[in-house]
């Protein structure tokens, strides 16, 4: 056995790893990994920090922390904290789980889901109405336009579903996520 295996880790090693795996699966996501990693130092935590704590802490700069912090306020999982008699802003990660995976769900559909679907929609009115002319662009009783159509009301359909279950995902912070998970954990 190595002196490296032997050795206990402590806790902020264990931390930095946390913090070190949530940046790279953010980064997977398509959330920049600075953001992914203040999220997860502000929820391993569990204390509020302020922006020197983060930027010491990451070693990033103030205007890095600053604008991660800002925009993960404004997702809804990290909140600010005043402390009597401190003149700093200090910032809190949600600590519950159900209701952080809610909350970013929330946000990547509004952002994400949400155009897309709007824009699958107006592909799909493409093809229903005249051109300004009056006429058609298509032969209405075309086969590759009823193919077209069928395509995209399959696709439609299929993300009208994954945005109902959305809806009942974020609904009351994550209870219904929470409630489905465990029923689908049972089943296998």
């Amino acid at each position: 056995m190595t002196t490296e295996e032997s050795t206990p880790i402590g806790l902020p090693e264990a931390q930095d790893r946390f913090i070190g795996l949530w940046g790279e699966m953010g980064s997977a996501w398509g959330i920049p990994r600075t953001m992914a990693e203040v999220h997860a130092l502000l929820y391993i935590s569990g204390e509020p920090m302020n922006t020197d704590d983060v930027m010491a802490r990451l070693r990033i700069s103030r205007g890095n922390a600053s604008m991660t912090l800002r925009t993960l306020c404004e997702w809804g999982i990290v909140s600010r904290v005043h402390n009597r008699g401190d003149r700093k802003e200090y910032f809190r990660a949600e600590q519950d789980v159900w209701k952080l995976f809610a909350t970013i769900v929330r946000e990547r559909k509004r952002r994400e889901f949400d155009p897309l679907l709007d824009a699958l929609r107006a592909c799909r009115t493409m093809t229903e109405q005249p051109s300004a002319g009056g006429k058609r662009r298509i032969d209405p009783q075309s086969a590759d336009l009823e193919a077209h159509h069928r395509r995209l009301d399959e696709m439609l359909g299929l993300v009208r579903t994954l945005d109902s279950l959305s809806e009942r995902v974020i609904s009351q912070g994550g209870i219904g996520f929470r409630t489905a998970a465990k029923l689908l954990a049972k089943v296998s």
